[in-house]
């Protein structure tokens, strides 16, 4: 949109908000902010190197922020929208404080999970009551919580029922899955949505009799984007401009997870209209399905998944950002893997992309001197190529503007294979008259593609256009007859298994001297202990035969009592490097599977004896 000089402003910015936050600030001893703070920079500065050109990437601690919701909510509350209730919920007496969401932990009355969240379950992804939880403890101090009245104030979300609904069933552009998704839930019955919270980490709530409750960090998180927008203009001097893009048919698009969805087509529609001003409501949701990585959930706990720090240490940000959008989850879970990986950078980047582009620069240099050359005659395959190009361009801007990307990267793909196999068809390299019409057509494939890189790979796009000796805005108008450009660089490099192996992708094959190296050997538990001030971990005594015994720290509390555990037979890497846990030293490691919240050790299926090899 911006390279067609449409007026466009992309905001973000960080939720810092909310007890996840507090809860880990607590037990970090240092103040949320200096959490925040920290946390900020490094994704403000993880999206720079991702190469996301937010216009203002800006934070919910900003006082522009806090000050337009606290507006914002009154506004609400003088309109007639907002309520209270009072409720009972967990009061931790020890820590003198309620116990919203993440601050009390407890049995999940779905699935069983004993950890579960007060907010929800990390497991099963149902969404949680505090009051719904089993067993249910203070996340800080692992006492066990009484229950206590408290007053909160509400959103009338259900007196906007039959506008959201009008809404959203008159929206076209609303994709499939956001539209099915946000009928369902309002057809089901909206429900009152909870605007307070008892922590004293956020925006102070603005209501009369309120003092000492904060905003629900999701109700005032999705007020965000005005507030950023407000922020980028009063920054410039140009205090009322945020209009222009809020109001008299400015389209505002959103980007965001399935997860998210209620949020963007429900919620953040009804405050809008709860002010009565004429906020202009979602042009359109792009919402995404989920990513697997490998067939499987990403997870910080399980450390399934590459964080995106880590991603740009093993390669440049164009091959992550080519191969996810390549994939992009617009109808369907996808998944990634490790040998899609490879096949979108070697085949579709460095084969197909980067090949044509080489070596019609390699052949232009060569024989044309470095200067592209007029067309001589055009015959058919000619003409037909240069209507492959426009038919892309064509192409490529209606899907970017359907929110169609993986099928928009395709575009490109399909234009740089058919470029390929007209390069060859046409054999300039045997010389002729056509051979300058086949290099003429060929750069203007390549000029083309320094555009249609753009909103995909930036920084080889830009690459590309310094070859080519062109600014953005020539590339975009300038003809290519003429044009003098630099020898060819490579754009992309392939990608070895065994390099990706080195740095922490696939594998690239174990050997069974690979396998020896973990020194997996057979050991039985002879003694289980429980470690002081941690709620989760046994110290375990291993006999591993002819007479050595090793200990170990394992998470296996909440999975197994000290009577199923002792006299086991398990499965060890006996040759680990000591660490500490909770200061217990920890010398073997022992092996256990997981999935969706349950552990099991791993056992010998016949009983041998302690110390016998795995291999």
């Amino acid at each position: 949109m911006r390279l067609k000089g449409e007026r466009v402003l992309y905001v973000s910015g960080s939720d810092e908000h909310g007890t996840p936050i507090e809860v880990e600030a607590l037990r970090l001893k240092v103040p949320p902010r200096k959490l925040t703070d920290e946390n900020h920079a490094k994704v403000k500065e993880l999206f720079d190197r991702w190469h996301i050109s937010f216009d203002n990437y800006t934070r919910t601690e900003s006082p522009i922020h806090v000050e337009f919701v606290r507006d914002f909510y009154l506004k609400v509350y003088r309109n007639g929208y907002v309520f209270t209730r009072e409720e009972e919920l967990p009061y931790c007496p020890k820590c003198r404080r309620f116990l919203p969401d993440r601050f009390v932990q407890g049995v999940c009355p779905r699935c069983g999970y004993p950890e579960a969240y007060g907010d929800q379950c990390p497991t099963c992804g149902a969404p949680l009551d505090p009051r719904e939880l089993g067993s249910p403890h203070c996340t800080i101090c692992g006492s066990t919580p009484e229950v206590r009245a408290t007053k909160h104030w509400y959103f009338d979300l259900p007196s906007f029922t039959e506008k959201l609904e009008k809404y959203v069933e008159g929206n076209p552009r609303l994709p499939e899955n956001a539209r099915n998704f946000s009928l369902r839930l309002i057809r089901e019955g909206l429900k009152p949505r909870s605007l307070t919270r008892d922590i004293g980490w956020g925006i102070p709530a603005p209501f009369p009799g309120a003092e000492g409750k904060t905003i629900y960090v999701w109700m005032e998180a999705v007020l965000g984007y005005i507030s950023a927008t407000i922020e980028y203009f009063r920054l410039r001097g140009e205090e009322e401009r945020w209009r222009e893009f809020w109001f008299d048919g400015a389209r505002v698009v959103f980007f965001i997870g399935k997860d998210n969805i209620p949020f963007h087509t429900i919620i953040l529609p009804a405050l809008l209209m709860a002010t009565g001003e004429g906020y202009e409501l979602p042009w359109t949701v792009s919402s995404t399905e989920f990513l697997m990585f490998e067939g499987k959930k990403f997870s910080k706990s399980q450390r399934i998944g590459v964080w995106i720090d880590e991603a740009l240490e093993m390669f440049p940000a164009d091959y992550w950002r080519y191969t996810l959008l390549s994939i992009r989850p617009e109808v369907r879970d996808t998944n990634f893997t490790w040998e899609l990986f490879l096949e979108k950078v070697n085949s579709d980047l460095n084969d197909t992309i980067g090949n044509f582009v080489h070596r019609a620069l390699t052949f232009l240099c060569k024989y044309f001197n470095c200067r592209v050359p007029a067309p001589s005659t055009l015959d058919d395959y000619d003409r037909r190529m240069l209507e492959e190009i426009e038919k892309a361009k064509k192409e490529f801007d209606s899907l970017l503007h359907q929110m169609r990307i993986q099928q928009a990267v395709q575009v490109v793909a399909d234009l740089l294979r058919k470029a390929n196999k007209y390069f060859n068809d046409k054999e300039p390299w045997r010389g002729g008259v056509q051979a300058s019409s086949t290099l003429n057509v060929s750069m203007r494939v390549v000029a083309a593609l320094t555009v249609l890189l753009e909103p995909l790979i930036p920084e080889t796009a830009e690459a590309l256009r310094k070859q080519l000796k062109l600014s953005l805005a020539e590339a975009l108008e300038k003809p290519v007859e003429g044009l003098e450009v630099e020898k060819p660089k490579p754009l992309f490099r392939k990608i070895s298994r065994e390099e990706l192996a080195e740095k922490g992708g696939a594998e690239a094959g174990v050997t069974p001297q690979d396998v020896a190296k973990l020194g997996l050997r057979v050991a039985r538990i002879i003694g289980v202990e429980e470690v002081p001030k941690a709620r989760k971990l046994y110290k375990l005594r291993l006999d591993l035969g002819g007479g050595l015994t090793k200990q170990t720290v394992a998470g296996l509390k909440e999975y197994y009592s000290p009577e199923e555990l002792l006299g086991k037979l398990v499965v060890v890497v006996s040759n680990m490097k000591p660490a500490k846990l909770m200061g217990v030293n920890s010398e073997v490691m022992l092996l256990a599977a997981s999935e969706e919240g349950k552990v099991a050790i791993l056992v010998p299926e016949k009983p041998v004896k302690p110390g016998s090899r795995i291999f």
